[in-house]
């Protein structure tokens, strides 16, 4: 029978709590001092090719855990669905598309549960959906929070950008009615003028989330290296390798629209693909 604790030693476990937190963050904030302007790794060339090669191990490993890493997919799908639901009820239509396109960005922070899994099963380990909030144990937790938090401040000024290219080119008023909103946006010239330049400020959006995230994210839950590092090491092989990740870029942007159809229910599938992919991709860029 659980003990009913009386308000003091209440009061004691709370500060307790407390303490263990605050001394959690102190340790993470000292090891992303500790561990600044660690070398940075080297990287390799990959072709087009490997894309291929990494694919298929993403989808062994949601094959092998799928009944594990599906909650977030689920998750996902149900952001979605609420967002879609916000977009009709709040009249924030067209914004739609940019919250959806947007998942993107941030794609990164919710699969790195997903890298941790295939990290284990890489190594012969045991592995079970608890593996995937084992990263904020490691000691680059605080790391991988600051660049989580980081790739939200993205996505949230990617929003603020659509919302401005709307107003600009079709806005104030909002749409009447979805119907009249997609005629608006094929048919007169305001409407091109805001796919061109939301395609334009969307792409660069895609470049600086894919070159700071693809590779820092799995190298800091795998090695012991700062969070300047992380970054650096990302953005050098996207540079070495411009073709093959412009491809992945896209095959990521496709995977996710797919899986918007129907009512982002696609999504519980190839979010997990595409993140257990992302790790075998980061085994491929960057040098054991």
């Amino acid at each position: 029978m659980e003990h009913i604790k009386n308000p003091v030693e209440y009061i004691g476990a709370q500060i307790a709590r407390a303490a263990h937190g605050a001394a959690s963050a102190y340790h993470s904030l000292q090891h992303i001092q500790e561990t600044i302007h660690s070398p940075v790794p080297s990287v390799r060339r990959i072709s087009i090719r490997d894309l291929g090669e990494v694919l298929r191990k993403g989808a062994d490993d949601f094959g092998a855990y799928r009944s594990d890493v599906l909650f977030v997919g689920v998750i996902y799908a149900v952001a979605g669905l609420v967002l879609w639901r916000l977009a009709f009820g709040l009249d924030i239509l067209p914004m739609l598309f940019p919250l959806a396109s947007g998942f993107a960005l941030i794609g990164p922070v919710a699969a790195v549960g997903l890298y941790e899994m295939s990290r284990r099963r890489e190594q012969g380990k045991e592995v079970r959906w608890s593996n995937a909030v084992d990263v904020f144990r490691e000691p680059s937790a605080g790391a991988l929070s600051i660049l989580g938090l980081l790739m939200i401040a993205i996505f949230a000024a990617w929003i603020l950008s659509a919302y401005l290219i709307f107003r600009y080119t079709l806005g104030p008023e909002e749409p009447a009615s979805i119907m009249a909103f997609a005629r608006d946006v094929v048919f007169t010239s305001g409407g091109w003028k805001m796919i061109g330049l939301g395609v334009g400020v969307g792409f660069l959006f895609a470049v600086l989330a894919m070159s700071i995230s693809v590779v820092s994210f799995p190298l800091l839950l795998d090695r012991d290296v700062g969070l300047d590092t992380a970054i650096r090491t990302s953005v050098r092989a996207v540079k070495a390798n411009v073709g093959p990740m412009a491809v992945w870029g896209m095959i990521v942007v496709g995977g996710l629209i797919l899986g918007t159809i129907p009512l982002f229910l696609g999504l519980i599938v190839v979010l997990p693909v595409l993140g257990h992919a992302t790790w075998h991709l980061y085994r491929k860029l960057v040098e054991v």
